[in-house]
């Protein structure tokens, strides 16, 4: 099926529009839309791509994970590509990710799943050489993120001395750690709080505010 005039018309609105909403998003952390309605252009966008996979470009949106760092941040480049999940939205969604699961194992085996609520933050990624904590970075557009080492460095949360003891694991030479920084709801109302009060703006949301915060550059 070749695509009609139409077709093209809005698969390049799509991609201008996921690449606008990205960019608020990852870069300036002042999202102007809802994370459901960004995923529903998405979709349409994999949706026409997938039926007109001759208009699949290397620059779209589909094709990258998250933006570029910053500029006003030094570079990491993830040892491995640091990619996203990937989202359902249907009982037909988990039902297809259940047979591509089953499809991978070698053996038939009697699934488990183990569901949480989504932590909505910024995906980060820890370095550790030799046990010690060593540098930070965010997802940027997955191979290569920001450096937020200093920032991390602040969490309390994060060991700066991973140890041995009481475990039955060595600690190895060189590890990544990748996980999610976010801040809790009454935190965030704290914050916006004290911010009024300073007559500074305030934070749109829980992940906007752990955005900010980590990527200040002073």
């Amino acid at each position: 099926m070749k695509p009609n005039s139409e077709d093209k018309l809005r698969l390049e609105e799509l991609k201008s529009l996921i690449q606008l909403h990205s960019y608020k998003y990852h870069v300036l952390d002042a999202p102007e839309i809802l994370d459901s309605e960004y995923d529903l252009l998405f979709r349409e966008l994999l949706f026409l791509e997938s039926k007109f996979p001759d208009l699949v470009s290397k620059n779209s949106p589909t094709q990258r994970v998250g933006m570029k760092p910053a500029e006003g941040f030094k570079k990491i480049t993830h040892d491995s590509p640091m990619l996203s999940l990937d989202n359902a939205f249907s009982s037909k969604d988990l039902k297809d990710f259940h047979r591509r699961v089953k499809e991978r194992l070698a053996e038939e085996l009697e699934l488990y799943y183990c569901c949480e609520l989504k932590l909505d933050g910024v995906a980060v990624n820890l370095f550790y050489k030799d046990g010690k904590f060593d540098k930070a970075a965010t997802r940027g557009d997955g191979s290569t993120g920001e450096d937020i080492t200093h920032n991390i460095r602040t969490l309390s949360s994060v060991p700066l001395i991973l140890s041995e003891e009481n475990s039955d694991y060595k600690v190895p030479s060189s590890l990544e750690v990748r996980g999610e920084v976010f801040i809790r709801t009454k935190d965030f109302r704290l914050v916006n709080k004290e911010a009024i009060k300073k007559g500074r703006k305030i934070f749109a949301n829980p992940r906007n505010a752990a955005a900010g915060s980590l990527r200040q550059l002073d």
